[in-house]
């Protein structure tokens, strides 16, 4: 295989698992947006900017567990701050389209306001992507990256082939 379609297979495999993560995520704010609004009488930006916020603590979980865990591990507080950063400049930028919408041109409907805060993730999402995968979670050099996924497979089977040995007595005894 060569180095240049292995480098735009792992883009891929990135930007889906970033996809799977952020579709999650919007289901998330979108659906804490619109608890928020029926069960309270908070203007439409607050009640976004609480849903925009419990969407990134969602987010961050599923980035760092699941779509980087081969990134660097070191300096989490380094990671976390600039994660919070990134996050609160998406933050403006979904709740800023959401407030023109709703304030400058007066569409405040129920449906015109999903359909803007959904727009304005769809905004913010690239900036995150760009911003996440450039200065959050930063990538190891390929050989590091390799060794570490492997070790966590190795990890994984080791774990289960305990769980195993653990089990056998315990059916033999039966018999």
């Amino acid at each position: 295989m060569e180095p240049r379609s292995a480098g735009l297979q792992r883009l891929v495999r990135e930007v889906a698992k970033f996809g799977a993560v952020g579709a999650a995520g919007v289901l998330v704010n979108l659906g804490v947006f619109n608890l928020v609004r029926h069960v309270s009488d908070l203007p439409v930006v607050r009640a976004s900017v609480i849903a925009t916020v419990v969407a990134i603590v969602f987010n961050y979980v599923g980035f760092r567990y699941w779509t980087y865990r081969d990134r660097d591990k070191g300096g989490r507080t380094r990671e976390l701050t600039l994660f919070l950063l990134f996050s609160v400049v998406g933050l403006v930028i979904e709740n800023g389209l959401l407030y023109l919408a709703t304030y400058e041109f007066g569409w405040d409907s129920p449906l015109q306001s999903n359909v803007f805060k959904f727009v304005g993730i769809g905004v913010a999402t690239l900036f995150r992507f760009w911003s996440y995968r450039t200065w959050v979670f930063r990538a190891l050099p390929a050989r590091e990256a390799e060794s570490i996924l492997a070790a966590e497979s190795t990890q994984d089977v080791s774990a289960a082939a305990a769980e195993t040995q653990q089990d056998a007595p315990k059916r033999t005894q039966r018999i």
